[in-house]
């Protein structure tokens, strides 16, 4: 891996000592600089699980991905700085008290003094890496984040608004609730082993990321997000959105946002 080229992907340019602080400086620049997104669903292109492939995608093409790629590639930073990383697979609910088929989520093991739970590949959730503890709670953006243990498995809990899609002018006057974002065990994985489920996600119309396309990105005061043609954009407690009635403007906002720039061929695929 061209660790250099990587780095600069990311935008950074801080310590590479394999150290907490450093765990938490990448996990933060990754989420600032690649978003997830499924435009390679619904443009056809088959998603390779495969670092090389990954890294050509994500660094040198400047594009972001799904979870399997983000942590995948991510994973493989992280080994090179010379952090101990796991594979984690992890079940998203379908509904409240229905679980996820298994390999549904891929997320990160990362081994210091104590193990920590990192995921630069799940769109809106937590900024820093958690630790592996029960109950220890994290306040991050005004939002808490904790793991707990159910059923023999960790749970990734976060307590917010029930719903964020409105202006929020007092947080104390609405009733928050913990909501489970994916469970996981610690049994280490191999990046193969993600990749039925991959193939769901890219073929199945029972797949979220088959019937819209969605890119995602963390700002340093909020969150960018662009659904189909609808562009919303967070700022603290503030939200806007707009419509992009036509192909340049699509464009332009992939670009202007999320650094993308589809090749031609890609675009008349979609």
């Amino acid at each position: 891996m061209k660790v250099d080229s990587y780095l600069r992907r990311i935008a950074y340019d801080g310590p590479l000592e394999p150290t907490l602080e450093t765990l938490r400086r990448l996990h933060y620049a990754h989420l600032l600089a690649v978003p997830f997104e499924n435009l390679d669903v619904n443009l056809g292109v088959r998603i390779v699980l495969q670092e090389e492939w990954l890294f050509d995608k994500i660094v040198a093409r400047h594009r972001g991905g799904l979870c399997y790629e983000l942590n995948g590639l991510f994973a493989a930073l992280l080994r090179e700085l010379g952090f101990q990383v796991s594979l984690l697979s992890a079940r998203v609910p379908i509904e409240e008290n229905r679980a996820g088929p298994e390999f549904d989520h891929l997320a990160l093991r990362v081994d210091l003094d104590v193990s920590w739970l990192a995921d630069v590949g799940f769109g809106e959730s937590f900024i820093e890496p958690l630790p592996l503890l029960e109950s220890a709670e994290q306040i991050q953006r005004d939002v808490f984040f904790c793991l707990d243990r159910y059923q023999n498995r960790w749970r990734v809990l976060r307590y917010a608004p029930p719903s964020q899609t409105r202006p929020i002018p007092e947080l104390t006057e609405i009733e928050w609730e913990w909501r489970m974002l994916y469970d996981f065990t610690t049994t280490p994985r191999q990046l193969p082993e993600f990749n039925d489920m991959c193939h769901h996600h890219q073929t199945s119309l029972e797949s979220n990321f088959t019937r819209r396309r969605i890119i995602s990105r963390l700002t340093p005061t909020g969150r960018v997000t662009l659904t189909n043609v609808r562009l919303i954009i967070s700022e603290g407690q503030h939200r806007r959105e707009a419509l992009l009635e036509t192909t340049e403007e699509y464009e332009r906002a992939l670009e202007e946002y999320f650094g993308i720039r589809l090749e031609k061929a890609d675009a008349a695929a979609g």
